[in-house]
């Protein structure tokens, strides 16, 4: 269990907290014939699934479908539970574990909040991608099959 020792900024005293892998979600977003992808505004650059860390009081649906909308102007269907990826080292800023889910997008395409841009891309036809989402999306490949 790894843990460290901060100082707490209402006593004072030396706390100590845990230093737990922090959850995210990433959606494939089914679309005009292809596969939403955004190309992120933050490091680290390249293009990615649509996705981002859940908010404290937000269900992992929720966040999907804000991140969702934030990022590419779409509403989503029905939500398809695709998998869940623990990898440590699928985000270089910290451990993050990612709940991804895949559905329908719905309405105008357009990049906002953390998306520099926001594209439809065949599935044998994508950009070199960002964290392990290369790997979702041969599983989701996969399944489709």
């Amino acid at each position: 269990m790894s843990t460290r020792i901060i100082t707490c900024p209402n006593c004072g005293q030396a706390t100590e907290i845990y230093a737990n892998p922090v959850p995210t979600v990433d959606v494939v977003i089914e679309y005009a014939g292809g596969l939403v992808l955004i190309e992120r505004k933050n490091e680290p650059l390249g293009w990615a699934l649509p996705g981002g860390f859940v908010d404290v009081g937000e269900t992992l649906e929720t966040a999907a479908r804000r991140e969702a909308l934030e990022e590419t102007g779409l509403d989503l269907g029905a939500l398809q539970l695709l998998g869940v990826y623990s990898d440590p080292r699928r985000d270089p800023r910290q451990h993050t574990i990612s709940t991804v889910y895949v559905a329908q997008g719905r309405g105008q395409l357009k990049a906002g909040d953390d998306a520099a841009a926001a594209r439809v891309y065949n599935l044998d036809a994508l950009p070199a991608l960002c964290f392990d989402h290369a790997q979702i999306l041969a599983d989701y490949a996969a399944r489709r099959l």
